[in-house]
């Protein structure tokens, strides 16, 4: 047999006998259960007092010497399945502890790390409207901030210069032709402004009627050029990317949310940053969405928050903490976490009936802080339970349930 083997073969015995010496301890030491008022004093039967699955007739030992455990006719036939009495001395000497369900709040504090992000919204991506090649540039570095309608380049295209061409002929044709040419002419203003002719070339246009060989292109926001896509010389068309400008005033921090948070945070929940290049300043935001996908590779879910940054010092792609304040949920029915016990297939708290009488009852839980854990179904407010040596308890509790259930399919008085 292989070391590993052994171990688990240890394991498993040691498992057991832990089991049986705790119910040898629970039966043995609270004694023979006395007969309940106005009833016989002459026992059902007797059980064996590690195995309560071994039942007889009649008075007996067990192979240790040990008597057989009396069990009488009013001995609790209505209670729960799996019930555990036990003495209140023995209560005491393996430190059961109690804790009342009550209502209360529940808040929590998500921790978590992220990455600032540009802000989707404040991004543009400036093309030309028309063919044409560059021939100077105001702009010409990334990092560079400019202003809503800075002059960023100067750009010649022959279709410009035929709409300008256009413009000056309806011009002068307004005194000869009347109202047709006043339409003419209002078409030929419009087209230069769809191709973004910016306006004070077009006054100058007009005053002067002299057409312009270079035509400006006009930044449309302010911001922080983050990419410049051409070069002078360079031929360009309207599938060209002239710039990348991103307004850096707000911006965005995606953090990951592991799936047991996701039921706590909200849209709006308040935040705070704090960045290690920016060290004693914790920045305040707010949450503004929660992406509908998980991240295949970390098993989260993305979030994004929004935060003010006027004076440019957050900047794309610093990783921050972050720390999500939830909003509490109010006036839950709520135990103690470690009151829980999880098998895996249901969660089970062990009530206490009266003093020395434990039920066992599967709940439904909610959420977890703090300590607490809300009890969406179970329990009431104000019943008490275990909060330790639970585990002891419920492993004497299953051998009851299942001897119970054995002897239920052979038709043997039960064991109480």
């Amino acid at each position: 047999m292989s070391s590993s083997s052994k171990t688990v073969l240890a394991t498993a015995v040691i498992a057991v006998l832990v089991a049986a010496g705790f119910g040898y301890w629970v039966g043995h030491a609270r004694g023979p259960a006395a007969p309940p008022a106005g009833e016989q004093a002459e026992p059902l039967f007797y059980r064996h007092p590690m195995n309560p699955e071994i039942t007889s007739d009649v008075p007996a030992k067990d192979e240790m010497g040990m008597d057989y455990v009396p069990v009488y006719a009013g001995d609790r036939p209505d209670e729960a399945p799996g019930t555990v009495r036990i003495d209140p001395v023995v209560t005491q000497n393996i430190g059961v502890r109690t804790a009342v369900a009550q209502r209360r709040d529940i808040a929590r504090s998500i921790r978590t790390v992220g990455r600032i992000a540009y802000d989707e919204q404040r991004i543009v991506r400036l093309h030309p409207k028309t063919d044409g090649w560059i021939e100077e540039l105001w702009v010409d570095t990334t990092g560079q901030p400019v202003e809503a309608d800075d002059i960023l380049l100067a750009i010649y295209s022959p279709q410009l210069v035929t709409a300008q061409q256009e413009y000056l002929v309806a011009l002068q044709n307004l005194e000869t032709l009347g109202s047709g040419a006043r339409s003419l002419a209002a078409t030929a203003l419009e087209r230069l402004r769809f191709l973004d002719v910016p306006a004070h070339q077009i006054d100058d246009l007009r005053e002067t009627g002299e057409v312009k060989r270079r035509l400006h292109i006009h930044a449309p926001d302010g911001g922080v050029v983050v990419n410049v896509g051409a070069r002078r010389g360079a031929y360009v068309t309207p599938g060209t990317e002239l710039y990348l400008i991103a307004d850096l005033r707000r911006v965005w921090v995606l953090v990951d949310i592991y799936q047991q948070e996701l039921p706590w945070v909200r849209v709006g929940d308040r935040a705070e940053m704090e960045v290690v290049g920016i060290p004693g300043e914790t920045f305040a935001g707010t949450l503004a969405y929660v992406y509908p996908y998980a991240e295949a590779d970390t098993r989260t879910v993305k979030a994004r928050l929004e935060f003010a940054n006027d004076d440019l010092r957050l900047r794309p792609d610093m990783f921050v903490n972050v720390t999500v304040h939830a909003q509490a949920k109010n006036d839950v029915v709520a135990i103690p976490r470690e009151a829980v016990i999880r098998s895996g297939v249901r969660e089970q708290v062990f009530v206490v009936r009266e003093p020395g009488r434990f039920e066992p009852r599967e709940v439904r839980l909610g959420i977890s802080s703090g300590g607490w854990t809300e009890i969406k179904s179970g329990l009431v407010p104000g019943e008490q339970v275990v909060t330790s040596a639970q585990f002891l308890i419920d492993s004497e509790s299953k051998l009851r349930e299942a001897t119970a259930k054995m002897q239920e399919v052979s038709g043997d008085p039960p064991p109480r």
